[in-house]
């Protein structure tokens, strides 16, 4: 008999969970479910914050979105194709990557990650544009003092690989990203462009030569200026040439004098 009855209470028990159980996955289902009647309230627009130049804007996304029909606002949320809306705003040229979501409350959340350039770019007797980290051209719509300029004879595909690549070494480099001002390419005898730099402190040029090994010579750049610049002083040297392997040479500023 107590068998029996000590049966029938976890028979009850096994129940009574099993129904929890059931109950608590109607009311998940329930409330994952969207209301049919819900409309978008609005858009949220994040843009990421590494690009150090703001090519586009919330009123283009708006514009774009509009021009398409696919604006969200007064829309019911299940008739919002975030996939269409991502697709739409990837194509824009200053956008490199877009998320779109729904979030609780009606709104739509909108993530935008730009281009992000590492040098601007003047061609001789050419309209100016931006290389982006990947070596995309990005149009000049926007110009930013802080961006280094490289100016001078500049082959389109260069500034694409070589140029892009040296931008975005001396971006990342904060003393670098810091010190230079300015780029300017002359034309070589072989066609190859040649390298010169413009530093922020000090009246001097550095001239690279090629851009081949620019890590190493930059290395020997910074150690001369943490060796020598302290000592000698900013505006010693016209002129720091560090075309050849291991060898700095300095061309000193001249000398003037006023007559008495």
């Amino acid at each position: 008999m107590a068998k029996a009855v000590k049966l029938l209470k976890f028979s009850a028990i096994i129940l009574l969970l099993a129904g929890l159980i059931a109950y608590v996955l109607f009311a998940m289902t329930a409330l994952a479910k969207p209301d049919p009647e819900e409309r978008c309230q609005g858009m949220e627009l994040a843009f990421n914050d590494a690009a150090a130049v703001n090519f586009i804007d919330a009123k283009e996304v708006e514009a774009m979105l509009k021009s398409r029909g696919l604006y969200p606002k007064g829309k019911l949320m299940c008739e919002v194709d975030t996939r269409s809306i991502e697709q739409v705003i990837r194509q824009n040229v200053f956008v490199e990557d877009v998320e779109c979501y729904k979030t609780s409350g009606g709104n739509l959340r909108i993530q935008i990650e730009q281009r992000t350039p590492v040098i601007y770019i003047i061609p001789d007797g050419k309209d100016g544009y931006y290389i982006d980290k990947d070596g995309k051209v990005i149009p000049s719509s926007v110009y930013t003092s802080n961006m280094v300029v490289a100016t001078g004879y500049i082959p389109k595909n260069f500034a694409a690989t070589e140029l892009a690549d040296f931008g975005s070494f001396l971006q990342a480099d904060k003393f670098w990203d810091a010190q230079i001002e300015q780029i300017y390419l002359l034309k070589g005898k072989d066609g190859k462009p040649l390298v010169e730099i413009i530093p922020r402190v000090g009246n001097h040029v550095v001239y690279l030569g090629t851009i081949d090994g620019y890590e190493k010579k930059l290395r020997r750049l910074k150690i001369f200026y943490e060796k020598a610049m302290g000592t000698v002083g900013w505006n010693k040297y016209d002129r720091i040439n560090l075309e050849y392997n291991n060898q700095i040479i300095c061309t000193k500023s001249r000398k003037r004098h006023s007559g008495n």
